[in-house]
């Protein structure tokens, strides 16, 4: 049996509690589960001590037995000393999407033309005063 450490969304509406739960992967999110191992209140502040609590020893128990956390518990894990989450590298995460390149470019193509038309009759402008003052 293939087993997940994750959340378990509770609460009202537009007011979300989550427990830490262990669960079979093909159980339904906020279904069965096997053990309660903590809990998650987002609406406190951050630096509240209630925020995120953790039964460390009894998620060292599952995690020894094959459990695998959800990236959200690994985050949280790793904020308590846990377990090490890796860091990512996405650099293509804050390019902009190809639409918003093609428009660039093309403002960029316009710039560069207006410059250049900019430039060429400023050139010209010398050699016709010359000619007319001859």
């Amino acid at each position: 049996m293939a087993l997940k450490i994750r959340l378990a969304r509770g609460g009202s509406k537009k007011r979300p509690y989550y427990r830490i739960v262990v669960a079979d992967i093909r159980s339904p999110r906020d279904g069965r589960f096997i053990e309660k191992v903590g809990s998650y209140n987002p609406l406190l502040p951050k630096d509240h001590a209630d925020r995120v609590k953790l039964e460390v020893e009894r998620i060292q128990h599952w995690v020894s037995n094959g459990a695998k956390p959800t990236d959200r518990v690994l985050r949280f894990m790793d904020a308590a000393g846990i377990a090490k989450r890796p860091a990512r590298n996405n650099p293509n995460k804050g390019k902009p999407g190809q639409k918003a390149q093609e428009r660039l470019e093309a403002e960029r193509q316009a710039a560069e033309d207006a410059k250049a038309a900019a430039e060429a009759p400023a050139e010209e402008a010398p050699a016709e005063e010359a000619a007319a003052e001859g």
